[in-house]
């Protein structure tokens, strides 16, 4: 087995950059949306609900919405396009949106890169990320309060540390499964 070409390792990093404003955008989201609703707010707690039993104290649970109204929310529609975004990279990462922006309009006008990262950890880390992020939207699906903000949040982070400070928390993850002979295995000399 032939190692890949290298690629450019600022192009992961300009793609962690728009991903991780994609990512606050979403945790903003799902703040404020179903996964973390209640039923009542300072002195609105003591008005009845028009459609509900008003209970002092009680929380409007995330499974009493409808499966269509937690898909509706604009939180899930939000981190829906970071997963699928993510999904892109992973499938198909020379046609992914934001290594295709950096190689056709950033990559030109930066001097040549000292030198070339290896593809696999970084395409790796998109998997971590559609993982992590998928798990949140399938829990908010089912119902989990705050499963959306705290996938969202997690993924935030990874995304955050690699485009501010160039630590790539999944390629990390790579390098610690690849030393204990899990993943990139070369295969046996004939």
């Amino acid at each position: 087995m032939t190692t890949p070409a290298g690629i450019d390792p600022r192009g992961p990093r300009f793609a962690a950059a728009i991903t991780s404003a994609q990512l606050l955008l979403a945790l903003l989201l799902s703040l404020v949306g179903l996964s973390t609703a209640q039923a009542s707010f300072g002195w609105f707690a003591y008005q009845p609900l028009a459609d509900a039993t008003f209970v002092p104290g009680a929380v409007l649970t995330l499974p009493a919405a409808s499966l269509v109204q937690r898909a509706l929310d604009p939180g899930f529609l939000a981190l829906l396009v970071v997963a699928l975004l993510f999904l892109w990279g992973v499938l198909s990462p020379r046609t992914a949106p934001w290594g295709a922006i950096f190689r056709r309009f950033i990559r030109p006008r930066l001097a040549a890169p000292t030198e070339l990262e290896d593809p696999r950890p970084p395409r790796f880390a998109q998997g971590v990320g559609l993982i992590v992020v998928s798990i949140g939207l399938v829990l908010h699906l089912a119902g989990v309060p705050w499963a959306l903000p705290i996938a969202a949040a997690a993924a935030f982070i990874a995304a955050f540390l690699n485009a501010a400070f160039a630590f790539c928390l999944g390629c990390q993850i790579y390098l610690l499964l690849q030393r204990a002979g899990i993943l990139g295995r070369t295969a046996p000399a004939a």
